[in-house]
């Protein structure tokens, strides 16, 4: 008796939790639009893999690499979208250090302005070590109106030459 009480108790939180998700899971949503062009600014943060895998607040302020970068997307529905970067961390070498490709899928919920996303690609390296790599990662947006937004993602990245790392980006983000 208390298995299935515990089992209908269950199936009616999560039959509760879906019809609440659902206005905000829905269609439309005016921020986020099919058929849309976006231009990105903004900044950057590496990590080694050394640093992401003996993490230390002190290894973490020495070893982290900033720079700068840009890129444009372009969403052929609401969801489903490729997106191009440029990037640079080093003053010395290339203007651009690396540059990437990525398949971005995002899910705008409802009409508050937020959106999570996911994306995968791949890229190469120009500077000290020229390499392909690829890279997969999540990332949250947030709109104020539907041409200016912020961004934030972080990816991890695993080159063909060298050991993997981390890259987070936070940015705006515009629209059109």
């Amino acid at each position: 008796m208390k298995k299935h009480m515990k089992n209908g108790i269950l199936m009616l939180g999560g039959s509760l939790l879906l019809l609440a998700a659902s206005p905000a899971l829905g269609d439309e949503n005016a921020l986020y639009r099919a058929h849309e062009w976006s231009l990105d600014a903004f900044g950057s943060g590496s990590l080694s893999r050394y640093t992401i895998d003996h993490v230390s607040r002190a290894r973490v302020q020495q070893n982290t690499r900033l720079g700068i970068g840009g890129g444009v997307n372009y969403f052929f529905s609401q969801n489903m979208g490729l997106g191009a970067d440029v990037y640079a961390e080093d003053t010395h070498g290339s203007v651009i250090d690396s540059a990437s490709v990525n398949f971005i899928y995002r899910l705008p919920l409802g009409q508050g302005g937020f959106a999570p996303y996911l994306l995968g690609g791949g890229g190469r390296h120009f500077d000290s070590v020229k390499t392909w790599f690829a890279q997969v990662g999540a990332g949250l947006e947030y709109r104020f109106t539907p041409h200016v937004g912020v961004f934030t993602d972080l990816r991890a990245v695993v080159p063909s030459e060298t050991k993997y790392y981390g890259l987070g980006r936070v940015g705006m983000r515009f629209a059109f």
